[in-house]
């Protein structure tokens, strides 16, 4: 196997490892991902009244989005733990889809991405929002769930194209 593999997280010899963030240099690094939970109207108009039977689904699905965020490097195996600056989620309910759209902002100044952390963040929120209204509606569907967008670090920045699905 050559030792210029595009997949970072296998050695020489194609094993699994921790990759060597030692020698880049540390930058300001962003991550937006984002999510849907589709739900009918009925369960959604739940959320946008309060009277979802747990309490506040969207707040607690903030709370644990960034809770999320916070643990990511305790359940993907190969990254590293980072000391994250920032983590704001936004929980928006879309009528025309009808559901929830989460999205979820992260930074770091570091040596490595926070692709992963935005990426768990909107995945641990969406599976909030599911569990906070599974006795209303177990045919909920998560869905979509993407990186739109990440700055800094040696490969700059990357914005999903909008047309992109």
């Amino acid at each position: 196997m050559s030792d210029k593999s595009p997949l970072t997280h296998f050695d020489a010899d194609g094993q699994a490892h921790m990759v060597d963030v030692s020698d880049k240099a540390v930058t300001d690094r962003v991550a937006l991902a984002e999510g849907f939970v589709k739900m009918t109207p009925e369960t959604l108009a739940l959320v946008t009244s309060g009277s979802a039977k747990k309490g506040d689904v969207l707040g607690v699905a903030r709370l644990a989005g960034i809770m999320g965020a916070k643990r990511t490097s305790d359940l993907i195996p190969l990254c590293h733990p980072l000391s994250i600056t920032k983590v704001a989620l936004e929980l928006a309910p879309q009528p025309d889809l009808p559901g929830v759209r989460i999205t979820a902002t992260v930074k770091t100044g570091g040596q490595t991405g926070v692709e992963m952390e935005a990426l768990t963040a909107v995945s641990v929120a969406c599976l909030t929002v599911y569990d906070m209204l599974k006795a209303a509606e177990k045919g909920m569907q998560i869905t979509g769930i993407r990186l739109l967008r990440k700055e800094g670090g040696k490969s700059g920045v990357y914005a999903r194209e909008s047309g992109d699905t």
